[in-house]
C-alpha cells in the first residue's frame, strides 16, 4: 500500500484517500491579478482541491542571455523573453493577496517555485506544499533544497527518464518522506499516444512507498479520468477562462465547464472502484431472482439413484436450487427421494451434498 500522508492541512492523499485534483493556473491569469483571483474562484466552484499558479525569481532562474532574447511569438506580452516574464510575473506582496483569497474562499493556494529564490519564497509564505515542475525534476541541487524545507512535494517527471526518477526519489528520500511522483508527458497539447499512462504502473511498481499520480497536457478529460482508474491520487490540470487567450498553455487546458465535469467523473470513478472483493451484491439479488439459473433434472431421477452428468441441466427454475457452478460435484451424490422431470434438484435430496 502506498504511504498516506497529509498533502494539506486535514487532506491526506494516498492509500484509500480521494485522489487531490491540482488546477493549474500557471500563467493563464495573463498577468492580471483580477483575472488570477476568477480562476481561483472557478477552480473552487468547480470542485478543484488546489489552485495552483507558477512563481519565478526571473535573475534566478534565467541567465541574462535569455531574458534578454527578442521575442516575437504570437504569445509575447514584450520585446524581449524578460519583458515577456516580467508582464506575467506577481509580486511578492500580490501573491500573499492570492493567498488571502483563497483562504477566504476555502481552497488550497500553491506555486511551483521555478527556482531556488522562489521557493524560498514559499516557503516564507507558508504554502502547505511544493510543487516542483518538470523542468527542475533533474535538478539535484534544487530538490534536495526544496526537501529540507520541510513541506510535502508534488514532483512531476516530464522530460525525464526512470534511471534519472531514481536519483531524484533517493534524493528527496534522505531528507523527505512526503511526497509523490506525477507521470507527466511535457508537450502542450499534448496528442494521447505521447501521454504514457502505462509509465503509472511502473511508477507504482518502483516506489512503492510512495503515492503516483498524473500531471496532463492532453485536450479534453478522459485521459486524466483513466489515470484516477489506474490508481493516480494526485492529478493536475492546467485551466483557463478562456482558451482563445494569448498564451501557449491555453489550447492544453481545460475551461471552466471541462473542470466540473473533470471533477465530477474524478469522484464518480472513485466510488466505482469500490470494494477488491467479488461477491454477489444485494442490489444484484432482483436480478438473480428473475434470470439465475439452477440444475434441474433432464429426465425423471428415481430414489437411490447416483447421479450422472447425463441427467442434469441448467436451466431458470423455481425454486431456486443447487447453483450451475456446482454441477460437476454433483456427480456421484446418491438421491435420497425421487426428483421429477424438469424439476429443481435441492440439496435436501441429495447425500452428503457439500461433502
Amino acid at each position: 500500500m502506498p504511504l498516506t500522508f497529509e498533502l494539506c492541512p486535514g487532506r491526506m492523499i494516498g492509500g484509500d484517500h480521494p485522489c487531490f485534483i491540482i488546477a493549474e493556473i500557471g500563467q493563464n491569469h495573463q498577468g492580471d491579478i483580477e483575472i488570477a483571483k476568477k480562476m481561483i474562484r472557478m477552480a473552487k466552484e468547480c470542485g478543484a482541491d488546489c489552485a495552483k499558479l507558477q512563481k519565478s525569481e526571473l535573475e534566478s532562474r534565467f541567465n541574462k542571455e535569455a531574458l534578454l532574447r527578442p521575442y516575437t511569438s504570437e504569445h509575447s506580452w514584450g520585446a524581449t523573453y524578460g519583458d515577456h516574464k516580467r508582464h506575467l510575473e506577481f509580486s511578492h506582496e500580490q501573491y500573499r493577496e492570492l493567498q488571502k483569497y483563497a483562504k477566504e474562499i476555502g481552497i488550497f493556494f500553491t506555486a511551483s517555485g521555478m527556482d531556488e529564490m522562489a521557493v524560498e519564497f514559499l516557503h516564507e509564505l507558508n504554502v502547505p506544499f511544493f510543487k516542483v515542475a518538470s523542468a527542475d525534476s533533474n535538478n539535484l541541487p534544487y530538490l534536495e533544497k526544496t526537501a529540507k524545507k520541510g513541506h510535502p512535494m508534488v514532483i512531476s517527471s516530464g522530460m525525464q527518464s526512470m534511471d534519472t526518477m531514481r536519483r531524484v526519489y533517493k534524493t528527496v528520500k534522505a531528507h523527505n518522506s512526503r511526497f509523490c511522483f506525477l507521470q507527466c508527458t511535457s508537450a502542450y497539447p499534448l496528442k494521447p499516444e505521447e501521454v504514457n499512462l502505462r509509465v503509472i504502473l511502473e511508477f507504482q511498481k518502483e516506489f512503492p512507498d510512495i503515492p503516483i499520480g498524473y500531471s496532463g497536457h492532453e485536450t479534453g478529460i478522459c485521459i486524466t479520468v483513466a489515470a484516477v482508474a489506474m490508481g493516480a491520487k494526485v492529478v493536475e490540470r492546467h485551466v483557463t477562462l478562456d482558451k482563445s487567450w494569448k498564451g501557449s498553455d491555453h489550447k492544453a487546458s481545460l475551461e471552466p465547464k471541462e473542470l466540473a465535469e473533470l471533477v465530477k467523473a474524478i469522484r464518480t470513478v472513485e466510488t466505482a472502484m469500490g470494494s477488491p472483493f467479488k461477491n454477489m451484491l444485494p442490489c444484484e439479488m432482483s436480478c438473480h431472482s428473475k434470470l439465475g439459473k439452477s440444475v434441474v433434472a433432464k429426465g425423471p431421477i428415481p430414489k437411490g439413484s447416483t447421479l450422472t452428468l447425463d441427467m442434469l441441466t441448467v436451466k431458470v427454475a423455481e425454486p431456486k436450487g443447487i447453483p450451475p457452478e456446482e454441477i460437476f460435484s454433483l456427480v456421484d451424490k446418491k438421491v435420497k427421494k425421487d426428483i421429477e422431470e424438469d424439476a429443481t434438484l435441492m440439496k435436501e435430496a441429495l447425500e452428503n451434498y457439500g461433502k
